[in-house]
């Protein structure tokens, strides 16, 4: 079907409200128009939601980044754990930086760079997937995903039609779009929609609302779509606005603009997007916690024939440097998933794409200055793959939008306290002007209110106006929390009238229903079943608590005191499970097939487990699921009568059946116990030699840096340029040695490399000074007297500066340069040479494309491949970091160790450093090969570190490599033990064949000395 044209916005907004009273059921039904891209009618969408081969889909997704979890199997783990909590898709950012060493080179095949395992997963799993390549994509990501060799200025303005940076992203782009085009839905993959740049609210000149264009902008979202559709993207392209103020990019706000995008969308992290709240004073005004936006008349004005959409809501928090320890779950955990999520629902929002569901980390040189090495984001899926509560509370309304159909298309009928009994307690009336079916979000009138609030619902329903619960009892909203109250809600052919609990889900087993309801542990429910004459109890942990009275119309049926699991049918074969928070947050609804809809005829429903992954029916009577336990653990399953006995992750499980016809049984526990390595067999080696005057540098490691002018817009203080990217160096350690004869008392140096960055500096072999670093500079300026070290008057000196880089900014600011900015003596000498060290080999030899070209910097010890598997120190000295050693300078630990993780086991493992000398220390932390954890006590908190396995083998030999950097003449010594995150019974397994992700060490480093 092609798209019809576009009404008039007057005639579109007829029926639409940002507040009001209670409507009491009644619409004017408005024939939205209903759009294609033009190519193909496979993904629809129109005022109400998007539709897939004729289907509406209630998009709920989370984010997830492959590049910082390097490895596809891990992958699979996470998609599985998505697609358990009820998500109907997942979403993922590019990063060309990951994938382009230099500007001629591009790696979509090596290791975890061959991103379509993702797509062959998401289509093995059942989710939709939600494309979002950049070119820029932010993240929080060393440039925002730019590759480093973009950020020298020579590429002209950044995001605009400069046709400098045009040539350069368009055979990323372009080859980003032809992979992707071959796993779309319109090819029988699970792509669904493609987003063209990100956060880019450029559109206008000025005063958004007067529509002036900014041509620049504009040509280069038109380039951009452009491409994407000339290799072969033919879904929906789409984008997303960063606040509210752009309104960019929709048809609706500006039909004939150039670059707008077929479906526009917008970006919120209503509780401040960082873990240090003094960032948040912008867009949103000042950061109230638990306070709410409106975001609905925004989407009335911006993009009302659009679905309102999210490409990225607030999953979390990321944790800047200085932030505490383990980041900032307080009013971003399970309450704010409650809370704002269903608002998100309350305002009509169809489409939602958390950001993030699994931060992960940023290993090697990934995280930009804003950021540490955790990027755990307080995801409801943790850094270390664990999922707690707010996964459960995240998954109790993701399971409930999978089988809402009529949610899919509401029009939003009032917003007022005039529904509750409690002038405490507003709520948002969504009704299907198709079915009627309605929907009742309820909240605090102040939303910041954690007060415990008892009302009665006044809902239009099919049988009447009611005022709900009818006979005893009330709804309660206990603390920071939202309820969704339906009314008559579709079972299949079968009618839920109303209820007071929430639906958690539902399935259609043996051709009659079976709905979940869950509410709060001692809290009464009260729901009536349409056309029924008679209920029962099934068993119950409180069967006494179960009464039934028949109306004209079905069976009202109250529950008080709700705790457990409590089981209800009536005789039309629907079927009623009752249960408290705890049991609903064991819930699962694993699907025989692997349709994202998730079609309710073939979905099982189990309580008990951890985590239920899948399930499928082997011969016509064994149902066998899989998943994550963590102890022994009862489990209980309704599915078709057909099926007498479980298998849980391939082993038989002794099966009873209830009186009520579920499937009971029990998980046995396992064993947990192995032996972890103690970490007490340290070598030690130098590797600062640099510092030394009679160091050789003359190797192809050096570039003599003898720039005198330099394309970046910054303009060096003095000459030549000592920036490191105009060397095509780019990532973490730096080192610069500088020449002068005679005499001189100190030096001057201006040096620049990110938030939370370090640098040190040395005469002829003598620490002269060091920059510690804070959170709040990017740049250390220091005049460094010699009077701590030996000037060499009648001969050559060296200096010696020591780098640590942070990272590229984000935005416009990823051009700002790393380096030195100044360097000046006071005295008769001046600098006749200056020469750069980096990673080996520069931007042009890449002796490492399995762990890409962000993970080494430019110490000895990464130059020379310490730090991977293979290399011999047998020649080295035995001793430990938590020894130390005395004075300034960087010592490398090295060590081997086992490791034998049984098979059939999940287990996530974290390395846990401390400093027990000086806290003017920086530490880098390597697992075989991959640099995992940046280790700074003077300016951060973080002291864990996960591995995941992949990077960790879990069956044999593993290396680790600690540099220990001592920016003061105390020197340093710092303890590393390994712990258990977690041990999990599960059928995803942890011990898989990884050697291909971590090569090993070759005789080409010796050059790089």
């Amino acid at each position: 079907m092609r798209a019809l044209r576009y009404l008039s916005l007057a005639a579109l907004t007829v029926c639409l409200s940002s507040s009001g009273a209670q409507a009491q059921g009644a619409t004017t039904p408005v024939q939205w128009p209903l759009h294609d891209n033009g190519l193909n009618d496979v993904v629809q969408w129109d005022h109400y939601s998007f539709k897939v081969n004729g289907k509406r889909l209630f998009v709920f997704s989370g984010e997830l980044h492959y590049w910082r979890i390097p490895v596809p199997e891990v992958w699979e783990d996470l998609l599985e754990k998505i697609k358990a909590a009820g998500f109907t898709a997942f979403a993922f950012y590019g990063n060309w930086g990951y994938h382009s060493a230099n500007n001629h080179t591009l790696d979509f095949t090596t290791g975890g760079h061959d991103f379509t395992l993702l797509f062959e997963i998401a289509k093995r799993v059942g989710l939709y997937i939600i494309v979002r390549p950049g070119p820029y994509v932010n993240a929080e990501a060393n440039a925002g995903g730019f590759p480093l060799w973009l950020t020298t200025g020579a590429y002209g303005k950044l995001r605009d039609d400069d046709p400098r940076y045009t040539a350069a992203w368009k055979p990323y782009f372009g080859n980003y779009s032809a992979i992707t085009s071959k796993h779309l839905v319109t090819s029988g993959g699970n792509a669904l929609v493609y987003q063209i740049e990100n956060e880019y609210g450029e559109q206008w000149e000025g005063d958004r609302n007067k529509k002036v264009p900014k041509l620049s902008a504009a040509r280069y979202m038109a380039a951009l779509e452009a491409s994407a559709r000339a290799n072969g993207i033919d879904v929906p392209l789409i984008h997303n606005d960063p606040n509210m103020n752009t309104k960019a990019w929709s048809k609706d706000f500006a039909p004939n603009a150039t670059g707008n995008v077929d479906v526009a969308g917008l970006d919120s992290y209503p509780s401040c997007w960082s873990c240090n709240l003094d960032e948040c004073t912008g867009t949103n005004g000042k950061y109230v916690p638990y306070q709410v936006i409106n975001y609905y008349d925004h989407f009335v004005e911006t993009s009302p024939t659009q679905p309102s959409f999210f490409p990225e809501f607030q999953g979390g928090s990321y944790n800047p440097w200085g932030g505490p320890e383990g980041g900032c779950p307080g009013d971003i955990g399970a309450d704010f998933a409650n809370l704002f999520y269903r608002n998100l629902i309350s305002q009509r929002v169809t489409a939602i794409s958390l950001y993030m569901m699994y931060g992960g980390t940023n290993w090697g040189a990934f995280a930009a200055p804003v950021t540490a090495t955790s990027y755990d984001y307080s995801s409801p899926i943790s850094e270390n793959r664990v999922i707690g509560s707010k996964y459960y509370e995240t998954k109790n309304l993701a399971m409930f939008t999978r089988v809402a159909e009529d949610l899919a298309v509401t029009e939003r009928l009032g917003n007022s306290t005039g529904y509750t009994t409690n002038s405490a307690v507003t709520a948002s009336e969504l009704r299907n002007p198709d079915t009627k079916a309605a929907f009742y979000v309820t909240i605090h009138s102040y939303s910041p209110s954690s007060t415990k609030e008892s009302f009665k619902l006044h809902v239009s329903t099919s049988v009447g106006n009611l005022t709900i619960p009818q006979r005893s009892g009330a709804i309660v909203l206990n603390g920071h929390q939202s309820k969704i109250l339906v009314t008559d809600f579709a079972m299949g052919k079968d009618i839920l009238t109303y209820s007071t609990a929430e639906v958690l889900t539902y399935a259609i087993i043996d051709g009659a229903p079976v709905l979940v309801l869950w509410t709060g542990v001692g809290e009464t429910v009260e729901f009536h079943i349409k056309g029924a004459r008679s209920g029962a109890v099934g068993t119950t942990q409180s069967t006494s608590n179960a009464t039934f009275y028949r109306d004209g119309h079905g069976i009202v049926t109250g529950v008080t005191s709700v705790t457990g699991l409590n089981v209800l049918h009536f005789d039309n074969h629907v079927k009623v499970i009752v249960a408290d928070k705890a049991t609903a947050y064991q819930f699962w609804a694993p699907n025989l097939s692997n349709d994202p809809f998730a079609p309710v005829d073939q979905s099982i429903l189990v309580q008990g487990p951890y985590l239920v992954r899948s399930t499928a029916i082997v011969g016509n009577s064994t149902l066998a699921l899989t998943g994550d336990s963590s102890t022994s653990t009862a489990i209980e399953v309704f599915t078709t009568k057909k099926v007498a006995a479980l298998t849980w992750n391939g082993k038989a499980l002794k099966t009873s059946r209830t009186s009520y016809g579920s499937l009971k049984a029990q998980i046995a526990g396992f064993n947990q116990t192995f032996q972890l390595p103690a970490l007490d067999s340290w070598k030690v080696h130098d590797t600062l030699p640099e510092r030394l005057s009679n160091y050789d540098d003359s190797g192809p490691a050096w570039a003599v840096a003898d720039h005198l002018t330099t394309p970046n817009p910054t303009k060096p203080d003095t000459l030549p340029v000592l920036y490191v990217d105009d060397y095509d160096f780019h990532n973490s350690f730096h080192l610069f040695r500088g020449y002068f004869n005679g005499s001189a008392l100190a030096v001057h140096l201006s040096v620049q490399g990110g938030l939370a960055f370090g640098w040190s500096a040395w005469l002829n072999g003598r620490l002269i000074g060091s920059f510690l670093g804070n959170t709040t500079l990017s740049a250390g300026n220091l005049t460094l007297p010699f009077t701590n070290g030996t000037v060499n008057a009648n001969g050559t000196n060296v200096i010696l500066v020591a780098q640590d880089n942070t990272g590229h900014d984000l935005r416009a600011g990823a051009v700002l340069p790393r380096g030195i900015l100044a360097a000046s003596l006071e005295g008769s000498a001046t600098f006749h040479q200056w020469k750069i060290a980096g990673t080996a080999g520069g931007d042009e030899i890449q002796l490492d494309p399995v762990r890409g070209p962000l993970n080494e910097g430019g110490l000895t010890a990464e130059r020379l491949g310490w730090h991977l598997p293979g290399f011999d120190d047998s020649s080295w000295s035995s001793k430990s970091p938590s020894v130390g050693f005395q004075g300034a300078g960087i010592q490398f630990y090295r060590q081997v160790f086992p490791l034998d993780v049984p098979e059939g086991l999940d287990v996530s493992l974290a390395f846990v450093l401390g400093a027990t000398g000086s806290k003017k220390v920086r530490a880098q932390l390597f697992i075989n090969g991959y640099q995992y954890g940046r280790f700074n006590p003077w300016v951060g908190n973080e002291v864990r570190f996960p591995v995941p396995p992949g990077v960790l083998n879990y069956a044999g030999d593993n290396v680790i490599g600690l540099s220990v950097w001592a920016q003061s003449e105390e020197g340093a010594s710092l303890t590393v033990h390994m712990e258990k995150e977690y041990v999990l019974e599960s059928s995803w397994n942890s011990r898989f064949d990884s050697d291909y992700l971590r090569p090993g060490w070759t005789e080409e480093r010796l050059a790089y000395a």
